[in-house]
């Protein structure tokens, strides 16, 4: 459901369009995005047919509609303007610390994170990220990080907005409410790293620190490490939680932050 509080609705339904194409990951027809985003059919006409004309969606012959090529060269210009996913594999590669883990790079889009580069290492953990994929903020090593990184007040802000639902649980052990998840960030800030428990997956997991640039007092980003629960004890946990504050600490200063200095 759009809000009627935006300054401009139609911008608001094209956006809508986009993101719901690019979280399907397949076609979908004029009755699909109706339905979904509860919009007359005859709104959305005009709207995927102007989307359609800037390259931004395309019809197939079916009548179902994917996300357009003129999407990439966005894409690519915000790939170009972090400018740290060859920094990330270079530096962790250098710094020669769990050299065989799976390490991710994601961003923060509100509620969600958005995986911007990922390595899975050699040990398996039954799940493999991949750049585009999008999870809940609340259960992710490098969302928790990066949530960290607000006050309470902006936690508050962001999920307990009338309009935002608590996302399905992938486990049992992820957070289940504002007032559990302020608990777990506080503690992360006390900690200095995130750590996600099986939130994610029964038997991975997953510590995260998050990443600043030279003028924002949030993070940016965020960098994770996971490992196979059965392998974890407390001596390679806060080895893994150091190496991955140290490799953020490295991003940051490729950012400009002041906070690496």
């Amino acid at each position: 459901m759009i809000s009627d509080k935006i300054p401009a609705p139609a911008v608001a339904r094209a956006s809508a369009i986009l993101d719901l194409l690019a979280r399907t990951g397949s076609p979908v027809t004029l009755a699909q995005l109706a339905k979904t985003l509860q919009l007359p059919k005859s709104s959305l006409h005009g709207l995927c047919a102007t989307l359609e004309q800037l390259n931004l969606i395309t019809r197939l012959d079916s009548g179902q509609m994917t996300l357009g090529p003129h999407v990439m060269m966005w894409a690519n210009a915000f790939m170009a303007r972090l400018d740290i996913t060859q920094e990330f594999f270079a530096s962790w590669d250098d710094m020669r610390v769990l050299p065989e883990e799976t390490i991710t790079l994601s961003v923060r889009d509100g509620a969600e994170v958005v995986y911007i580069a990922c390595r899975n290492g050699k040990h398996p953990l039954g799940l493999s990220f991949h750049a585009g994929m999008r999870m809940p903020a609340v259960y992710t090593a490098t969302g928790l990080a990066m949530l960290s990184t607000l006050p309470d007040s902006g936690i508050r802000k962001l999920f307990d907005r009338p309009d935002y639902a608590w996302p399905t649980p992938f486990t049992a052990k992820g957070v289940r409410d504002t007032n559990e998840l302020i608990a777990e960030l506080q503690t992360t800030r006390q900690r200095g790293y995130s750590m996600d428990h099986e939130g994610v997956r029964e038997g991975m997991y997953c510590y995260g620190a998050p990443v600043f640039d030279s003028h924002h007092p949030e993070a940016v980003a965020g960098v994770a490490v996971s490992i196979r629960s059965l392998e974890a004890n407390p001596a390679l946990e806060e080895h893994a939680g150091q190496a991955i504050c140290k490799l953020a600490g490295r991003l940051s200063e490729r950012l400009g932050s002041w906070r690496a200095r």
